[in-house]
């Protein structure tokens, strides 16, 4: 069974360095986000220079850095899905030295009354992919302990956000209803597709997560609604969400 693969009883067989090279240390944050208009915004608003580059048979993802209130702050733009975006931290740590990450990106609404139109910064993920299977032992749910400090920081900005659980899947095609009742049943406030795996790889590695989430879609009412999807895919603002975070970390 794929929850019976986390071990720690043997060695990989292919490491980071094999893949990329020698390990840098050029910035110790990194905000990623999932939007090829926020980071355009960035590349355009912002003195980016290229650091590194994740290489992948599909192409070439660059990664960034630029200078913020005299720090260097690391930015990628990753991959969809828990298995790459996790796979992108890993090797963005190996090519930069980032070791605290600020993640964000768009989610589905799982529970209305709480979470509509509001940030959800998740507590948990329900770990309906694979990826973190092989980062930490099996359960349902992992913990996301930089929800608390993210909130804080939330409260400080007077930005309307949820605390609570998120369920991870990749297969959004089959996020079915009876699950989806079933995970708001245990407190999930919305459905994303990669926190479970990158928070597992963080945990693993020891990296730090910051991660928080806008509500797009809407799936808890009788027919899906694409919502305001576009908006929290490619929402300008989150991004200086994000460097208020570095800032404070």
């Amino acid at each position: 069974m794929i929850t019976d693969s986390f071990s720690t009883a043997s060695e990989p067989i292919i490491t980071v360095e094999s893949c990329v090279g020698p390990q840098k240390h050029l910035v110790d944050t990194c905000i990623v986000t999932f939007s090829e208009v926020i980071l355009q915004s960035v590349l355009d608003g912002y003195a980016c220079e290229q650091v590194g580059r994740i290489r992948t048979c599909g192409g070439v993802t660059p990664l960034y850095a630029l200078s913020h209130q005299g720090r260097r702050l690391g930015v990628l733009k990753a991959h969809m899905g828990s298995a790459m975006a996790a796979s992108d931290v890993i090797e963005t740590n190996w090519l930069t030295g980032a070791e605290t990450f600020i993640v964000f990106g768009s989610c589905g609404c799982v529970n209305r009354e709480k979470a509509q139109g509001k940030y959800v910064i998740p507590t948990a993920a329900y770990r309906d992919e694979g990826m973190s299977y092989h980062y930490a032992p099996p359960d349902d749910y992992i913990p996301m302990p930089g929800a608390e400090k993210t909130a804080r920081i939330f409260e400080r900005l007077g930005l309307p956000y949820a605390l609570g659980k998120v369920w991870s899947t990749d297969a959004f095609y089959r996020e079915l209803r009876h699950q989806m009742l079933k995970r708001k049943e245990e407190g999930c406030l919305a459905v994303d597709m990669e926190a479970a795996g990158i928070q597992a790889v963080c945990d693993f590695h020891h990296f730090k997560l910051h991660y928080f989430l806008m509500t797009g879609d809407v799936l808890d009412q009788p027919e899906w609604s694409i919502g305001d999807l576009h908006t929290a895919n490619h929402h300008l603002d989150n991004f200086q969400i994000a460097l208020k975070i570095a800032e404070e970390l």
